[in-house]
């Protein structure tokens, strides 16, 4: 006994009104999608742009590498003071709120990778807070 698998068993297939409902253009449509200003400062990047350079790509990864580093060390140093007392009330939300201050202008700054100027300024002002968080750290 054979099968003859060119001839679809079951059902026929019917029109699915799936590709109308997934969101964010997963679906095959006819229609091109409309691209975000090409000027926007923060944005992901479209299909059509250039990649940025790898150097570029590996500087500021090892940057936020010791940013992320130097924040790893602030909450250890941070942890250890507050075990050991003598810390006072306000000393955690701060070493929080400049660990936060410091993570978005690096997130940003991959945002804005396509930009000449715009990544590098943010990666140094991510550095800002990190430096007032490491000599409260080292202060208490």
């Amino acid at each position: 006994m054979t099968t003859d698998v060119n001839v679809p068993a079951g059902a026929p297939a019917q029109r699915s009104k799936a590709r109308e409902l997934l969101p964010f253009g997963w679906g095959q449509s006819a229609r091109v999608p409309e691209l975000a200003d090409p000027e926007a400062l923060f944005r992901f990047p479209a299909a059509d742009d250039p990649s940025p350079g790898t150097v570029r790509v590996l500087a500021m990864s090892l940057y936020a590498a010791m940013l992320g580093l130097g924040g790893v060390g602030v909450g250890i140093r941070g942890l250890i003071s507050v075990i050991g007392g003598g810390v006072p009330g306000w000393y955690v939300p701060v070493l929080v709120l400049a660990g936060l201050l410091s993570v978005v202008p690096a997130v940003g700054a991959f945002l804005s990778v396509h930009r000449p100027f715009l990544p590098w300024a943010l990666m140094m002002a991510a550095a800002v807070p990190l430096a007032g968080a490491i000599t409260l750290a080292v202060t208490y």
